[in-house]
């Protein structure tokens, strides 16, 4: 994971938000630490801003980043940049990467070996968007930060 400027991969307010971006470059453990920096993420949100987070949606969180990391770093050339952000009762997870090809999520198959990811993140989030960008795509996911929420 590429260092981070001071002030920044820990959640800040902005008016009104708070949120973090960070750039992976795809380098061992990079994967590892754009999990940990959701939980740092969550953890920070829940103890300096008073925002309740569930034991659940943090380590759904910690998933459903994971997954998109790893298919973003695994399909498309150059950096991942992940952003963090708190709205309203959710935490929106987006991926930008520079492939413009939009995923799709493949029919279930349990013989299949791999390439869940997707599958496993729509089953996980309360929604998911893919939004074409001028450059790339980028895949949004909400999950609340309560448990049935």
């Amino acid at each position: 994971m590429e260092p981070v400027p001071p002030g920044e991969g820990s959640p800040r307010p902005e008016r009104g938000r708070v949120e973090t971006t960070v750039a992976l470059d795809g380098k061992s453990g990079c994967i590892a630490g754009a999990r940990e920096l959701t939980g740092a993420f969550l953890t920070s949100v829940q103890r300096e801003h008073g925002v309740p987070v569930s034991a659940r949606a943090l380590d759904l969180s910690q998933l459903v980043v994971s997954e998109l990391v790893t298919n973003a770093l695994r399909h498309a050339p150059g950096p991942v940049l992940l952003h963090l952000r708190i709205a309203g009762a959710a935490v929106e997870i987006a991926v930008w990467d520079s492939e413009p090809a939009l995923p799709t999520a493949r029919e279930a198959d349990p013989t299949r070996v791999g390439q869940h990811g997707l599958e496993i993140v729509m089953a996980v989030a309360q929604d998911v968007d893919v939004v074409r960008e001028p450059v790339g795509k980028r895949i949004v996911a909400r999950l609340g930060l309560l448990d049935g929420l």
